[in-house]
Protein backbone atom coordinates (compact mmCIF):
# COMPACT_ATOMS: atom_id res chain seq x y z
CA UNK A 1 0.00 0.00 0.00
CA UNK A 2 2.82 2.39 1.03
CA UNK A 3 6.89 2.37 0.21
CA UNK A 4 9.47 4.58 0.92
CA UNK A 5 12.54 3.76 -1.53
CA UNK A 6 16.28 5.13 -0.11
CA UNK A 7 14.53 8.02 1.12
CA UNK A 8 16.81 10.72 2.59
CA UNK A 9 16.67 14.05 4.08
CA UNK A 10 19.38 16.29 4.55
CA UNK A 11 19.36 19.63 6.53
CA UNK A 12 22.36 22.13 5.91
CA UNK A 13 24.32 19.40 4.25
CA UNK A 14 23.88 17.07 7.66
CA UNK A 15 21.97 13.98 6.99
CA UNK A 16 19.08 13.15 9.35
CA UNK A 17 17.54 9.90 7.70
CA UNK A 18 19.43 7.90 4.74
CA UNK A 19 18.47 5.41 2.28
CA UNK A 20 15.31 4.62 4.27
CA UNK A 21 13.06 1.84 2.70
CA UNK A 22 10.11 0.65 4.74
CA UNK A 23 6.50 -0.44 3.58
CA UNK A 24 2.92 -0.86 5.05
CA UNK A 25 0.47 -3.72 3.55
CA UNK A 26 -3.23 -2.87 3.84
CA UNK A 27 -4.70 -3.43 7.27
CA UNK A 28 -1.34 -3.89 9.11
CA UNK A 29 -0.17 -2.32 12.14
CA UNK A 30 3.74 -1.52 11.88
CA UNK A 31 5.95 -0.03 14.51
CA UNK A 32 9.34 2.67 13.89
CA UNK A 33 11.13 2.06 17.19
CA UNK A 34 14.72 4.49 17.70
CA UNK A 35 16.10 6.62 20.37
CA UNK A 36 16.23 10.06 20.01
CA UNK A 37 17.17 11.93 17.21
CA UNK A 38 17.44 8.59 15.33
CA UNK A 39 14.74 10.17 12.38
CA UNK A 40 11.90 8.82 13.15
CA UNK A 41 10.02 12.18 13.05
CA UNK A 42 11.81 13.30 10.13
CA UNK A 43 10.47 9.94 8.43
CA UNK A 44 7.23 10.52 9.65
CA UNK A 45 7.00 14.17 8.43
CA UNK A 46 8.28 12.69 4.69
CA UNK A 47 5.69 10.52 4.43
CA UNK A 48 2.60 12.84 5.49
CA UNK A 49 4.33 15.37 3.35
CA UNK A 50 4.98 18.06 5.75
CA UNK A 51 8.29 17.97 4.41
CA UNK A 52 9.84 17.05 1.00
CA UNK A 53 12.84 14.27 0.90
CA UNK A 54 16.29 15.32 -0.63
CA UNK A 55 16.51 12.02 -2.34
CA UNK A 56 14.05 8.72 -2.39
CA UNK A 57 10.67 7.97 -3.37
CA UNK A 58 7.42 7.63 -1.63
CA UNK A 59 5.38 5.09 -3.61
CA UNK A 60 1.32 4.91 -2.59
CA UNK A 61 -0.22 1.90 -4.52
CA UNK A 62 3.02 1.95 -7.07
CA UNK A 63 2.92 5.97 -7.74
CA UNK A 64 5.07 8.18 -6.18
CA UNK A 65 3.37 10.70 -4.78
CA UNK A 66 6.25 13.21 -3.78
CA UNK A 67 5.41 15.92 -6.48
CA UNK A 68 1.68 15.03 -5.71
CA UNK A 69 0.92 14.62 -2.22
CA UNK A 70 -2.90 15.17 -2.76
CA UNK A 71 -3.19 11.38 -2.50
CA UNK A 72 -1.67 10.75 0.30
CA UNK A 73 -3.02 13.28 2.12
CA UNK A 74 -6.90 12.29 1.15
CA UNK A 75 -6.52 8.69 3.29
CA UNK A 76 -3.76 9.75 6.06
CA UNK A 77 -4.62 11.06 9.33
CA UNK A 78 -1.44 12.24 11.53
CA UNK A 79 -1.32 12.43 15.46
CA UNK A 80 1.78 14.34 16.20
CA UNK A 81 4.10 14.31 18.91
CA UNK A 82 3.60 17.59 19.79
CA UNK A 83 -0.47 18.76 21.06
CA UNK A 84 -1.84 20.57 17.79
CA UNK A 85 -4.83 21.99 19.89
CA UNK A 86 -6.88 25.34 20.56
CA UNK A 87 -6.96 25.72 23.98
CA UNK A 88 -9.11 28.20 24.72
CA UNK A 89 -12.24 26.60 22.03
CA UNK A 90 -14.21 23.32 23.67
CA UNK A 91 -13.30 19.89 22.12
CA UNK A 92 -16.37 20.11 19.37
CA UNK A 93 -14.95 23.63 18.10
CA UNK A 94 -11.00 21.84 17.61
CA UNK A 95 -12.87 18.97 15.54
CA UNK A 96 -14.90 21.67 13.97
CA UNK A 97 -11.97 23.31 12.61
CA UNK A 98 -9.87 21.00 11.91
CA UNK A 99 -12.95 18.75 9.95
CA UNK A 100 -12.95 22.16 7.50
CA UNK A 101 -9.44 22.06 6.77
CA UNK A 102 -10.75 18.46 5.49
CA UNK A 103 -13.31 19.97 3.80
CA UNK A 104 -16.00 18.09 5.53
CA UNK A 105 -19.22 20.58 5.56
CA UNK A 106 -22.71 20.74 7.57
CA UNK A 107 -24.16 17.65 8.40
CA UNK A 108 -21.38 15.19 7.34
CA UNK A 109 -19.02 17.16 9.86
CA UNK A 110 -21.12 16.69 12.94
CA UNK A 111 -21.51 13.14 12.28
CA UNK A 112 -17.79 12.46 11.85
CA UNK A 113 -17.04 14.42 15.13
CA UNK A 114 -19.40 12.65 16.93
CA UNK A 115 -17.76 9.18 15.17
CA UNK A 116 -14.75 10.73 16.24
CA UNK A 117 -15.60 11.88 20.19
CA UNK A 118 -16.94 8.67 20.32
CA UNK A 119 -13.52 6.44 19.35
CA UNK A 120 -11.84 8.37 21.80
CA UNK A 121 -14.36 8.46 24.49
CA UNK A 122 -14.81 12.07 24.72
CA UNK A 123 -18.32 12.55 23.90
CA UNK A 124 -19.43 13.48 27.15
CA UNK A 125 -16.90 16.36 26.86
CA UNK A 126 -17.02 17.65 23.70
CA UNK A 127 -18.41 21.12 24.91
CA UNK A 128 -15.91 21.59 27.90
CA UNK A 129 -12.43 24.55 27.10
CA UNK A 130 -9.56 21.97 26.40
CA UNK A 131 -7.58 23.98 28.40
CA UNK A 132 -9.49 21.98 31.48
CA UNK A 133 -8.78 18.45 30.19
CA UNK A 134 -5.61 16.54 31.49
CA UNK A 135 -3.03 16.00 29.52
CA UNK A 136 -4.44 12.47 28.22
CA UNK A 137 -7.69 13.54 27.67
CA UNK A 138 -5.81 16.31 25.20
CA UNK A 139 -3.97 13.50 23.45
CA UNK A 140 -7.28 11.61 23.08
CA UNK A 141 -8.79 14.78 20.93
CA UNK A 142 -5.68 15.03 19.38
CA UNK A 143 -6.20 11.95 18.07
CA UNK A 144 -9.65 12.29 17.48
CA UNK A 145 -8.48 15.24 14.96
CA UNK A 146 -7.08 12.53 12.48
CA UNK A 147 -9.82 10.52 12.81
CA UNK A 148 -12.46 13.16 10.79
CA UNK A 149 -11.75 11.93 7.39
CA UNK A 150 -11.98 8.51 8.11
CA UNK A 151 -8.15 7.58 6.86
CA UNK A 152 -6.85 4.70 5.90
CA UNK A 153 -3.47 5.29 7.06
CA UNK A 154 -2.96 6.29 10.37
CA UNK A 155 0.37 7.56 11.88
CA UNK A 156 1.01 7.81 15.13
CA UNK A 157 4.36 9.68 16.69
CA UNK A 158 4.71 8.88 20.76
CA UNK A 159 0.53 9.32 21.40
CA UNK A 160 1.23 8.41 25.12
CA UNK A 161 4.08 10.31 25.83
CA UNK A 162 3.31 12.44 29.56
CA UNK A 163 0.26 10.96 30.26
CA UNK A 164 -1.70 9.25 33.21
CA UNK A 165 -2.40 5.32 32.71
CA UNK A 166 -6.00 5.53 32.28
CA UNK A 167 -5.42 7.63 29.24
CA UNK A 168 -2.65 5.72 27.72
CA UNK A 169 -4.65 2.21 28.11
CA UNK A 170 -7.55 4.16 26.25
CA UNK A 171 -5.42 5.48 23.60
CA UNK A 172 -3.74 2.04 23.18
CA UNK A 173 -7.48 0.34 23.00
CA UNK A 174 -8.54 2.55 20.63
CA UNK A 175 -5.63 1.83 18.29
CA UNK A 176 -6.08 -1.65 18.45
CA UNK A 177 -9.94 -1.54 17.93
CA UNK A 178 -8.92 0.92 14.48
CA UNK A 179 -6.61 -1.56 13.35
CA UNK A 180 -8.47 -4.79 14.02
CA UNK A 181 -11.94 -3.64 13.63
CA UNK A 182 -12.08 -1.15 10.77
CA UNK A 183 -8.58 -2.58 9.07
CA UNK A 184 -7.05 0.87 9.52
CA UNK A 185 -3.47 0.58 8.39
CA UNK A 186 -1.17 1.94 11.60
CA UNK A 187 2.30 3.15 11.69
CA UNK A 188 3.14 3.47 15.48
CA UNK A 189 6.11 5.47 17.21
CA UNK A 190 6.86 4.86 21.12
CA UNK A 191 9.15 5.29 23.72
CA UNK A 192 7.51 2.37 25.27
CA UNK A 193 8.66 -1.41 24.03
CA UNK A 194 5.44 -3.02 25.53
CA UNK A 195 3.21 -0.67 23.25
CA UNK A 196 4.31 -1.51 20.35
CA UNK A 197 4.81 -5.57 21.26
CA UNK A 198 0.76 -5.19 22.00
CA UNK A 199 -0.11 -3.51 18.64
CA UNK A 200 2.65 -4.40 16.07
CA UNK A 201 2.52 -7.09 13.36
CA UNK A 202 6.36 -6.33 12.43
CA UNK A 203 9.05 -3.65 13.62
CA UNK A 204 11.76 -1.08 12.15
CA UNK A 205 13.99 -0.16 14.27
CA UNK A 206 16.13 2.97 13.09
CA UNK A 207 19.04 4.99 14.86
CA UNK A 208 21.49 7.69 13.49
CA UNK A 209 18.96 8.17 10.39
CA UNK A 210 19.30 4.39 9.06
CA UNK A 211 16.71 1.36 9.64
CA UNK A 212 19.15 -1.13 11.34
CA UNK A 213 17.19 -3.91 11.68
CA UNK A 214 13.66 -5.11 10.70
CA UNK A 215 11.08 -8.08 10.98
CA UNK A 216 8.69 -9.80 13.03
CA UNK A 217 9.11 -10.15 16.81
CA UNK A 218 10.29 -13.39 16.24
CA UNK A 219 12.63 -12.19 13.46
CA UNK A 220 14.23 -9.78 15.27
CA UNK A 221 14.74 -11.84 18.54
CA UNK A 222 16.18 -14.33 16.61
CA UNK A 223 19.42 -11.53 16.21
CA UNK A 224 20.01 -12.76 19.91
CA UNK A 225 19.87 -16.37 19.41
CA UNK A 226 23.62 -16.66 19.77
CA UNK A 227 23.43 -14.52 23.34
CA UNK A 228 22.21 -14.84 26.59
CA UNK A 229 20.82 -12.16 28.53
CA UNK A 230 21.87 -12.44 32.13
CA UNK A 231 20.50 -10.50 35.24
CA UNK A 232 22.70 -9.69 38.34
CA UNK A 233 22.04 -8.12 41.66
CA UNK A 234 24.18 -6.31 43.61
CA UNK A 235 25.14 -5.62 47.30
CA UNK A 236 26.39 -2.46 45.75
CA UNK A 237 26.97 -0.63 42.19
CA UNK A 238 30.71 0.16 41.61
CA UNK A 239 31.89 2.11 38.38
CA UNK A 240 35.24 -0.14 38.09
CA UNK A 241 33.14 -3.40 38.44
CA UNK A 242 31.11 -2.08 36.27
CA UNK A 243 33.84 -1.13 33.50
CA UNK A 244 35.64 -4.86 34.48
CA UNK A 245 32.82 -6.78 33.06
CA UNK A 246 32.32 -4.66 29.93
CA UNK A 247 35.74 -6.37 29.44
CA UNK A 248 35.07 -9.96 30.00
CA UNK A 249 35.87 -12.01 26.70
CA UNK A 250 32.14 -12.28 25.12
CA UNK A 251 30.36 -9.86 26.91
CA UNK A 252 28.34 -7.54 23.80
CA UNK A 253 26.90 -4.80 26.16
CA UNK A 254 26.46 -3.96 29.80
CA UNK A 255 23.16 -2.18 31.01
CA UNK A 256 23.58 -0.52 35.25
CA UNK A 257 20.52 0.79 37.04
CA UNK A 258 20.95 0.89 40.37
CA UNK A 259 22.04 -2.59 41.90
CA UNK A 260 21.50 -4.70 38.93
CA UNK A 261 22.94 -5.30 35.96
CA UNK A 262 21.82 -6.49 32.77
CA UNK A 263 24.30 -8.06 30.72
CA UNK A 264 24.51 -9.36 27.27
CA UNK A 265 27.08 -12.13 26.24
CA UNK A 266 28.14 -14.63 23.81
CA UNK A 267 26.24 -18.25 25.08
CA UNK A 268 28.39 -20.76 26.50
CA UNK A 269 30.91 -18.52 27.93
CA UNK A 270 31.89 -19.05 31.79
CA UNK A 271 30.63 -15.56 33.37
CA UNK A 272 29.55 -16.91 36.69
CA UNK A 273 33.30 -17.55 37.61
CA UNK A 274 34.46 -14.55 36.42
CA UNK A 275 31.25 -12.63 37.95
CA UNK A 276 32.18 -14.47 41.40
CA UNK A 277 36.07 -12.96 40.89
CA UNK A 278 35.65 -9.69 40.10
CA UNK A 279 32.93 -9.13 42.62
CA UNK A 280 35.42 -10.39 45.38
CA UNK A 281 37.92 -8.40 43.89
CA UNK A 282 35.62 -5.06 44.88
CA UNK A 283 34.62 -6.38 47.78
CA UNK A 284 30.60 -6.56 46.01
CA UNK A 285 28.12 -9.53 46.77
CA UNK A 286 26.19 -11.04 44.40
CA UNK A 287 22.55 -11.38 45.50
CA UNK A 288 20.84 -12.83 42.54
CA UNK A 289 21.94 -13.95 39.41
CA UNK A 290 19.82 -15.70 36.64
CA UNK A 291 19.51 -15.81 33.04
CA UNK A 292 16.51 -14.88 31.21
CA UNK A 293 15.19 -15.03 27.18
CA UNK A 294 15.81 -11.85 25.38
CA UNK A 295 13.49 -9.19 25.23
CA UNK A 296 13.03 -7.00 22.20
CA UNK A 297 14.63 -4.15 24.88
CA UNK A 298 17.51 -6.64 25.29
CA UNK A 299 17.69 -6.53 20.98
CA UNK A 300 17.20 -2.24 20.94
CA UNK A 301 20.49 -2.42 23.19
CA UNK A 302 22.25 -4.75 21.18
CA UNK A 303 21.56 -2.91 18.18
CA UNK A 304 21.64 0.76 18.99
CA UNK A 305 23.83 0.77 22.33
CA UNK A 306 21.09 2.38 23.95
CA UNK A 307 17.87 1.86 25.70
CA UNK A 308 14.40 3.00 24.10
CA UNK A 309 14.14 5.85 26.54
CA UNK A 310 17.41 7.43 25.87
Amino acid sequence: MLETIKLSKSFKGKKAVQDVNLYLDSGESVGLLGPNGAGKSTTISMISSLIKPTAGEIKLNGVNIINNPEQIRRILGVVPQELALYEALSAYENLKFFGSIYKIRGNELDKSIQRALEIVGLQDRQKDLVKTFSGGMKRRVNIAAALLHHPKILILDEPTVGIDPQSRNHILETVRMLNKNEGTTVMYTSHYMEEVEQLCDRLYIMDHGEIIASGTKGELLSILSTEDTIKVQLSKMDDRFVTQVKSIEGVRKVEAANTNLKIIAKKGINLVSELVYLSEQHHIQLINFHTENPSLEDVFLHLTGRTLRD
